[in-house]
């Protein structure tokens, strides 16, 4: 287990200089910097002094090493739009993004598993063909379209939901939320539900094909043929079977909520890091756009580290092929 767990912090810390490398990248070949940063009425000798502050004068790999040194301490420069830490604006914008996918993957996860449960188990009712056929339009549809149709149906023509914002939100030390008042609760569910429309529909999809494949299998029969009941059987024994592949497309899915919010936060203007992200690549703000694509290759990585581990020991399969590998 620390074994396993060693080799993936290490194939961790080579994708994260992966990343590390390509926002540099952004950094030093898109654009130059030092004629961002100054006016342009800023002469040679400035140009110059600029430069040498910023250590690009330097060799290459010195300037990298830097940059990853700098990124390791969270320290990705000033952002040339607001001229604030980068650091300061991504804490600030965080709860806001995290608060947005934790509850899109909530639903993700609790509605797909109930449809994909109940249309595996009454696939031949209308209300399955009905549920299937709907869940084509997670599939189909853009998340923009989704949220510019919910936004026509519950804001613009009934009235009930806001159409943009996070309503108000309440401090707790560093952190905001918006869950704790009405506003905040109102304001969150439309962006939570076109957020989590997709992943509801790949949960229930992935589901129902696990479940149709396990009620087939002998053990299943044999635990039919005991006498137990259909709920014992579909719950007690299917389902528990399902859920293994399961973890490892939520775990994926939340990376990609997070990653992917941009669309969501710009259509609903959620003041999250994704419309950060959307305001920093319109002004050209390379501080905040490589700031954001190191944080969200640090979230990947981190859940996918932690889904490794929980179906390491979710799958018994895994330990024991490990450990006949092992003893070979």
């Amino acid at each position: 287990m620390f074994a396993f767990i060693i080799r993936r912090l290490l194939q961790g810390v080579i994708v994260m200089l992966v990343v590390g490398f390509i926002a540099f990248a952004l950094f030093n070949f898109v654009g130059d910097p030092v004629a961002l940063m100054l006016p342009p009425e800023a002469t040679s000798a400035d140009r110059a002094q600029m430069r040498e502050a910023l250590g690009l004068d330097k060799p290459f790999y010195v300037q990298f090493a830097t940059f990853i040194g700098n990124a390791v301490q969270g320290n990705f420069g000033i952002s040339l739009r607001l001229g604030r830490p980068v650091s300061t604006l991504l804490v600030e914008r965080l709860p806001a993004t995290l608060e947005l996918a934790m509850t899109a993957a909530l639903i993700g996860l609790t509605v797909g598993i109930t449809l994909g449960v109940y249309t595996a188990l009454r696939r031949d009712t209308w209300i399955s063909r009905a549920i299937l056929t709907t869940s084509l339009i997670g599939v189909s549809l853009p998340n923009f379209l989704i949220g510019i149709f919910l936004i026509l149906i519950f804001a613009v023509w009934l009235g009930v939901l806001p159409s943009f914002g996070r309503g108000d939100t309440v401090k707790i030390g560093l952190w905001s939320t918006g869950l704790l008042t009405t506003s905040g609760l109102k304001a969150l569910i439309l962006p939570a539900i076109t957020l989590g429309f997709f992943p509801v529909t790949l949960i229930m999809r992935l589901v129902r094909s696990e479940m149709l494949e396990v009620l087939r299998t002998d053990y299943i029969k044999f635990a039919r043929a005991r006498g137990l009941t259909d709920r014992a059987v579909h719950f007690g024994h299917a389902l528990k079977n399902t859920l293994v592949p399961v973890i490892t497309i939520t775990g994926l899915q939340l990376g990609g909520i997070i990653a992917f919010a941009i669309i969501t936060e710009t259509v609903f203007q959620w003041p999250g890091m994704g419309l950060l992200f959307v305001q920093a690549v319109q002004f050209a703000d390379i501080p905040v756009m490589g700031a954001y694509l190191c944080l969200i290759g640090l979230i990947f990585v981190v859940i996918n580290l932690f889904v490794d581990i929980v179906y390491y020991l979710v799958d018994p399969r895994l330990r024991v092929d490990r450990a006949m590998a092992g003893g070979h």
